[in-house]
């Protein structure tokens, strides 16, 4: 039985704007609400014509009011760009507002070029600690601020068991809360690419997810020291984690890897140096000169991207949830948009969902020919 959920990084296309393109990211969670699938996350990139997602709590907000059972998350707020009392805040509340809804997933990456990271951390000077080595000291002070390292869902908290940090100031006590009154706790998650998260996520007994969708390699290392070295905690008892993927579904191989080629073309450019533009149109992604470092690109992320039926990219994704042990598979949908498409949808991503989700029965729901 393998669950499916949603990673969405709000691409930005030719001729759209940002409101248009959260728009479209709205269809397109509306019809993974409907279609049965668990989770639905946004990321946190930065100064990029590309990605519209710069806000995970902004969107999460705008998306749970939209929807009625899919749980909401951030795939994943890049904590070394933000204050821990912030984001614990931030997430109290959308936990109050959607209990039971709320996944905060915590990177250690800055989600964007030197430059931003310095602007966005409120241009610290050289004296102030690297963010990034203060990273486990800030997701323990999160996870206790929102309670997320003693939650779990049959024991909601009572009054006199509220979540917080105690801090001493000048030899007094000082109790610090992210909200004044919290019931339920947002679901913490580390993410990354190393084996550092890995480990810190085993060692607090936290749930972690390793970036697979980015196609750096070391999964199986990760995974193994995670599981290995895993600490039950009051939250935790087991190590939970899941796989994330790219993809892309039609009715045949060769339109499925159409509609990903303006998808493919952007990551290609990103890893070779090229100019990061708005995502290309399908119809400027059919007529656009390669370079051959981007060509190459292409064809190595498609050799590993799920590209294909529906029926080819089921047993793909069944197969790959055996081979790491997992019962949750994200998948990340990586079609375009033809220049007809109306601005506020991507009629193919959606028609991703929907063709994967019928080959899904234990999603458990009744599928639809329209995505709307």
């Amino acid at each position: 039985m393998t669950q499916l959920s949603v990673l969405d990084l709000i691409p930005v296309r030719t001729g759209q704007s940002s409101g248009e393109a959260v728009a479209a990211s709205l269809a397109l969670v509306r019809a993974a609400d409907r279609l049965g699938y668990t989770r639905f996350w946004v990321a946190e990139h930065h100064n990029m014509p590309a990605v519209a997602s710069t806000s995970p709590s902004t969107l999460i907000a705008h998306f749970a009011a939209q929807t009625t059972r899919i749980r909401l998350g951030s795939g994943g707020v890049m904590l070394p760009n933000h204050a821990p009392l912030s984001i614990a805040e931030q997430f109290a509340l959308l936990e109050a507002m959607h209990p039971g809804r709320i996944d905060l997933g915590l990177g250690r990456a800055p989600g964007s070029d030197p430059v931003t990271a310095y602007m966005l951390r409120g241009q610290r000077t050289s004296s102030d600690a690297d963010p990034a080595e203060t990273f486990p000291t800030d997701v323990e002070t999160v996870a206790a601020l929102l309670g997320s390292d003693r939650a779990t869902a049959s024991k909601p908290f009572g009054d006199d068991d509220q979540p917080g940090v105690g801090l001493n100031i000048r030899a007094r006590s000082y109790e610090l809360k992210a909200t004044p009154s919290i019931r339920t706790a947002p679901e913490l998650w580390l993410l990354g690419s190393s084996n550092f998260s890995a480990t810190l996520a085993a060692s607090l007994g936290l749930p972690f997810v390793f970036a697979n969708h980015f196609g750096q390699p070391g999964i199986e290392q990760a995974l193994e020291i995670y599981h290995s070295r895993f600490q039950p905690s009051e939250a935790l008892a087991a190590p939970k984690t899941f796989l994330t993927v790219n993809i892309s579904v039609a009715p045949t191989d060769e339109e499925a890897q159409l509609v990903t080629m303006p998808q493919l073309i952007s990551m290609a450019r990103l890893r070779t140096g090229g100019a990061l533009t708005p995502q290309l149109t399908i119809d400027e992604a059919r007529t656009t000169e390669l370079t051959d470092a981007e060509q190459a690109s292409v064809l190595e992320q498609s050799r590993r991207w799920l590209i294909g039926t529906p029926e080819s990219v089921e047993g793909r994704i069944r197969s790959l949830a055996e081979q790491f042990g997992v019962d949750e598979v994200m998948v990340s949908p990586a079609g375009g948009a033809w220049a007809a498409d109306p601005l506020d949808a991507t009629p193919s991503r959606e028609r991703t969902l929907e063709l994967l989700a019928a080959r899904f029965p234990e999603l458990g729901v009744h599928h639809h020919s329209d995505a709307s």
